[in-house]
């Protein structure tokens, strides 16, 4: 039972200790053309744009304790190209059976504590939550170097594809999650997508927040998760338009969706040190998420 703080550490430490027996599950193909390498390509080179000058500096918005106790750790949850992959696993305190989980991506900057600070909060909520990482232990704290961090991932996107399966395996076998969905930023936001393409029948929900998107409906016919989308109309490294395109191809697929698009945000409006950062639409953006989550992962199943 989780019944102390020493006991909830001994069930962490035991998750990462059934991981390591699990091994690399192998390369399992990509079907990765030129035309999407070089679409994500351009996706670095906006986002580069966007973030030009930000910094790392938290802000009281990303300040906000969770809204219950939680229990973290730093545990491995996948193998890739002979590598143990790290992220955050965290879970609320009073947890006695395995909870619904989200697999968080992080941001261009990569798995910081601005990140783990919003799976914190995530797990408040009463989910199992882990932050996943796609930069191999790395983060940046300027531009330049998380544009080189993002642009290793684009030419390399078989590697985190198996990241993320392994992510969604760990939380499903080895935590027991009953339901499971993908939520992240920016480059995350892309990646919450990508989970959702590349784990159709698995994946309950996905959250994307002002991520790279796709009209190709090839690709987006097997996807079943329903698919929250929260856009800014000023965003000049996702524009609206992508977003529109993206929209109709959902609707034409008859996929379920929410699609947002906040008049007079730019990219990155929830990144509480970001220079484009609205307090008033994060928070809106965040009741959404938490209704989607709660409506997909609990409600619509075994929930906590």
């Amino acid at each position: 039972m989780f019944n102390s703080i020493h006991s909830k550490r001994l069930v962490a430490a035991s998750l990462a200790a059934l991981l390591l027996g699990i091994g690399a599950c192998g390369d399992r193909g990509s079907d990765t053309s030129e035309t999407e390498l070089q679409a994500g390509r351009d996706n670095v080179e906006a986002m580069a744009r966007e973030h030009a000058g930000d910094t790392t500096d938290a802000s009281a918005g990303a300040e906000l304790a969770p809204k219950s106790a939680v229990v973290s750790d730093r545990l491995p949850y996948a193998e890739v190209d002979d590598e143990l992959v790290y992220g955050y696993f965290v879970f609320p305190s009073d947890m006695v059976e395995p909870r619904p989980a989200i697999i968080v991506i992080h941001e261009w900057w990569g798995l910081n504590d601005n990140v783990r600070a919003m799976a914190d909060r995530l797990a408040g909520e009463g989910y199992i939550v882990l932050a996943v990482d796609l930069f191999g232990g790395q983060t940046a704290d300027n531009s330049p170097a998380a544009r080189e961090l993002m642009l290793s991932v684009v030419e390399n996107p078989e590697a985190a594809s198996e990241n993320i399966r392994q992510a969604y395996d760990f939380v499903a076998t080895t935590a027991g999650a009953p339901r499971v969905a993908s939520l992240g930023w920016c480059f995350g936001g892309g990646w919450s997508l990508n989970a959702a393409m590349l784990l159709p029948d698995e994946l309950d929900a996905a959250v994307i927040y002002y991520g790279q998107v796709t009209d190709d409906e090839d690709k987006l016919r097997p996807v079943n998760a329903p698919i929250l989308g929260l856009f800014g109309a000023e965003d000049r490294g996702i524009e609206v338009d992508s977003v529109q395109r993206f929209e109709m191809a959902l609707q034409r697929l008859r996929k379920v969706h929410e699609i947002h698009v906040y008049p007079g945000a730019g990219h990155a409006f929830a990144n509480p040190t970001g220079r484009t950062y609205n307090a008033e639409i994060a928070e809106d953006a965040w009741k959404r998420t938490l209704d989607f989550l709660d409506q997909n992962l609990v409600d619509a199943g075994d929930g906590a």
